[in-house]
């Protein structure tokens, strides 16, 4: 049994309390070596609630890490499966705007900066001239297999993010567009190599405790932290482990979903040490072997999305040749 099985069974949540997590391999299977998913329907703070999550570990050289784009469309998840060989996972990961399905936040693939992080939002009203600049966190997987949680300043014109370690307080001034000479001097930014990375935000879990920077990062106005929604998240454990994680949400009387909070106590819960909030609501989809693990909220059912985080092994090329 998966040692972090162990954890999840044993571990208490102070708010959450016990959450029970079900091996449900032969459901989504077959899966490579020490790849696993795990399910719970167990009731979050006295709701229903329904979730998934997949870990594998990060130093397996024969899974592949890599991120899918759709290049100026969105396509549903299941589609991204179908034109990508069909991967073992595929799951939703950047948030965006619907006009020019652009991605708001940054995407690396291949060592490539494929889209870059929206720093400047116009305020309104008396602050019409006043731009508010700020840094999504994201997760990106290195070379060596190491996988980080930072937070980014992207400039096309620079081949790599220059990435902080720890949360940059968001600032204002009459500056539309955020270049690197108008980075705070109070942050150290550093270059940061990944082979692949996605953005979101906010980081929900830092070195080990719950610690969402929401106030930094600006992702969510006001209240809207404590509302529950369909969630997608990503982290990793320090045994090298990777964790993509969906909630399901919008479901009444099935799933409600889950606030900020309650999924940085979920990630924490399943071993993750760093732990980063992505696109949720009727974007969360999470497909592994092509089968959907959460119901989408929309109507219609998946969204089309212009980026997914995909997971590839050999095994899924050798079920298809079967």
């Amino acid at each position: 049994m998966h040692k972090l099985l162990y954890f999840l069974i044993l571990a208490p949540l102070a708010l959450l309390g016990q959450m029970n997590w079900i091996n449900v391999d032969s459901i989504f299977g077959p899966l490579p070596n020490n790849v696993h998913v795990f399910y719970s329907n167990d009731s979050i703070n006295g709701k229903p609630n329904k979730a998934f999550y997949l870990v594998a570990p990060l130093n397996e050289k024969a899974l592949d890490f890599s991120v899918a784009i759709g290049n100026g469309k969105r396509y549903t998840p299941t589609e991204y499966h179908q034109q990508n060989n069909a991967p073992l996972l595929v799951v939703n990961t950047t948030f965006f705007e619907f006009v020019h399905n652009r991605n708001l936040n940054a995407v690396v693939n291949n060592g490539q900066l494929l889209a870059y992080n929206i720093h400047s939002t116009a305020l309104r009203g008396k602050d019409t001239f006043t731009y508010r600049h700020s840094f999504a966190g994201a997760i990106g997987i290195s070379k060596r297999r190491k996988a980080d949680i930072a937070w980014l300043f992207t400039d096309s014109a620079a081949k790599y993010p220059l990435a902080s370690q720890y949360a940059v307080p968001h600032f204002k001034d009459s500056i539309p567009v955020l270049t690197r000479a108008q980075l705070p001097t109070t942050a150290i930014f550093k270059k940061w190599k990944m082979q692949t990375a996605v953005a979101g935000g906010p980081v929900l879990i830092q070195e080990g405790q719950i610690k969402i920077s929401n106030n930094e990062e600006q992702r969510f106005a006001g209240k809207q932290i404590n509302d529950k929604h369909p969630r997608t998240a990503m982290g990793y454990t320090a045994d090298g482990h990777i964790v993509v994680m969906v909630v399901e949400g919008r479901n009444p009387g099935i799933a409600e979903g889950a606030n900020l909070t309650q999924l940085a106590q979920l990630m924490q819960s399943v071993g993750c040490v760093e732990a980063l909030n992505l696109d949720g609501g009727g974007s969360s989809t999470m497909l592994v072997n092509g089968k959907e693990t959460i119901k989408p909220s929309d109507k219609t059912g998946q969204r089309p999305v212009p980026a997914v985080f995909i997971i590839s092994s050999p095994i899924q090329g050798q079920k298809r040749l079967k």
